[in-house]
């Protein structure tokens, strides 16, 4: 055994003792390779030259424009759910569709793909769903391990169904592996591979996940109605009610998503929108008319701007005395929404517990998100000063299969990381040292982000360290174990995994739609 390799072998021992002993994820993973490299450079075996890219990679990090997406999006979906947005889908769909358990918990699927195409926040999502559907579902007379296992799987689609973080750190990610890969196979000018191309190769896999969670469903509690006394009335609320508590929310989504999927917005640009149309939503849910107002003139400023767009505006009179441009048409409208907004804010700065609640979580989780991928970057530089990116390559290319066998490897290691670290310590450890291996040969990048994507959503409900499983348990009752949580997921994680062969299996469904928007 070479002395890098076994400095590597304590590299890793390392990182994984300072996770599992509680210190901060991020301490750990910037402070034992900083510690084990100084050790090393004491023995002359460590050139501690590479610190120097530190500078370097923070300020590369920091000035990221994809990466401000990840802000956005997470403010968009905090405001949504602070403001009761995706409370007011769940009951309102709860009780269009209740009447017996099947019904209950499909409820409880669709909402909650809803809820991942609108917000992507885990944590909020399956607190929400554990407090409002749980003694429902429970009422209904499903087993406590149907209704731990439903609410954890579903409370983390969002995950995988675009817009989601999971998929914008994984864009930047892959981008660079792809880019490198190619200049090493010497291709220098490489198609580049975008946040886009990712939605919308996620966008079949996240559905066959839900259709798959519903699937399950309806095969277990076919036929069932409820054992309660008052089961779910089948609908107090009307079409009517319905419609105004989804289309909002449906309405945001097609915007943000629409926008990137047809090219007219990059994520950051359409995040930016999403936090604007979020604000509104939260302030016209406050039931105040100001709210309500700003909300409907926002609405119509935006059909403005899809009208002249389209081409509808610029007529012109005769003699050119009355014409409508578009400088005048977008100030005009650019004006309406300023001011919609402004009226939005007002409204909903006297609720603390929403506007104010959701800025302070955002600047928290997205430090915890930005401190963790500068921690990686450190880990990272360490292991090249180690040569770890060369004794890896050596270890795939020795693999049969090629690089189907180097893919398979990866996806085993990802899935066995996911009991015990988070996704962002996955993705900007696992990817920077095997993405540009594998991304040399005929495998598509967005395949194999979209595979990784698949495979991180198991993370959250693989005990011990799944978040979804943390979240569940701080709402779930006494008298659901933390024993039953784990058994509950045991389905769910199956179904994932399965739905992961199928894509591995078929790559067209990770890759067809990309090609469809973007070629």
């Amino acid at each position: 055994m070479t002395p890098d390799i076994l400095w590597l072998f304590v590299l890793a021992l390392a990182v994984f003792a300072g996770i599992l002993s509680g210190v901060p994820v991020m301490l750990a993973i910037a402070g034992a390779p900083t510690l084990v490299a100084l050790v090393a450079a004491s023995a002359g075996q460590f050139d501690m030259g590479y610190f120097q890219a530190v500078p370097q990679r923070v300020f590369g990090v920091m000035s990221n424009p994809l990466l401000l997406a990840v802000p956005l999006f997470v403010l968009m979906g905090l405001l949504l759910e602070k403001s009761q947005q995706a409370e007011k889908m769940l009951k309102s769909l709860t009780a269009a569709l209740g009447g017996n358990q099947s019904a209950l918990a499909l409820a409880v699927v669709l909402v909650s793909a809803l809820i991942a195409a609108s917000t992507g926040i885990i944590g909020a999502t399956i607190v929400m769903l554990g407090t409002i559907t749980l003694p429902a579902l429970l009422n209904a007379g499903i087993n406590k391990h149907m209704s731990s296992g439903l609410i954890c799987a579903s409370g983390t689609l969002g995950q995988i169904i675009p817009p989601s973080i999971v998929l914008i750190l994984l864009g930047d990610q892959v981008s660079n592996a792809y880019f490198e890969a190619q200049q090493e196979a010497g291709n220098f000018a490489p198609d580049p591979v975008t946040v886009g191309d990712l939605f919308a190769g996620a966008l079949l896999p996240g559905f066959l996940l839900v259709a798959f969670y519903a699937g399950y469903v309806l095969l277990r509690l076919r036929g069932k109605a409820s054992e309660t006394d008052a089961p779910p009335a089948k609908s107090d609320a009307s079409i009517l009610e319905l419609i105004k508590n989804i289309a909002p929310t449906l309405g945001l989504i097609v915007a943000v998503l629409g926008s990137i999927l047809v090219g007219v917005a990059t994520p950051t640009e359409a995040a930016g929108v999403g936090v604007a149309g979020a604000l509104v939503i939260a302030a016209a849910g406050q039931g105040r008319k100001t709210a309500q107002i700003a909300s409907a003139c926002a609405v119509l400023a935006v059909l403005l701007l899809a009208l002249r767009q389209s081409g509808i505006f610029g007529l012109e009179f005769d003699g050119g005395k009355i014409a409508w441009t578009g400088a005048t048409i977008i100030s005009l409208t650019l004006i309406v929404l300023l001011g919609a907004l402004l009226a939005a804010v007002i409204a909903a700065l006297p609720r603390r517990e929403v506007l104010v609640s959701a800025l302070s979580e955002t600047v928290v989780i997205t430090g915890m998100i930005f401190g963790i991928v500068i921690a990686a970057s450190i880990l990272s530089l360490v292991f090249r000063g180690f040569n770890g990116d060369e004794h890896v390559a050596e270890l795939l290319q020795s693999l049969p299969g090629g690089a189907y066998g180097m893919l398979l490897l990866t996806m085993l290691v990802i899935f066995l990381l996911g009991f015990i670290l988070e996704f962002v310590e996955i993705i900007f450890i696992v990817v920077p040292i095997v993405g540009p291996i594998i991304l040399q040969s005929d495998i598509s990048p967005v395949w194999f982000a979209v595979l990784i994507a698949l495979n991180l959503q198991t993370s959250f409900l693989t005990p011990p360290f799944g978040f979804a499983l943390f979240y569940f348990r701080s709402v779930a009752p006494d008298a659901i174990k933390t024993r039953d949580i784990y058994v509950a997921v045991l389905p769910f994680v199956v179904l994932q995994l399965f739905a992961l062969a199928l894509v591995a299996a078929v790559p067209a469904m990770a890759t067809w739609l990309p090609d469809v928007l973007f070629k």
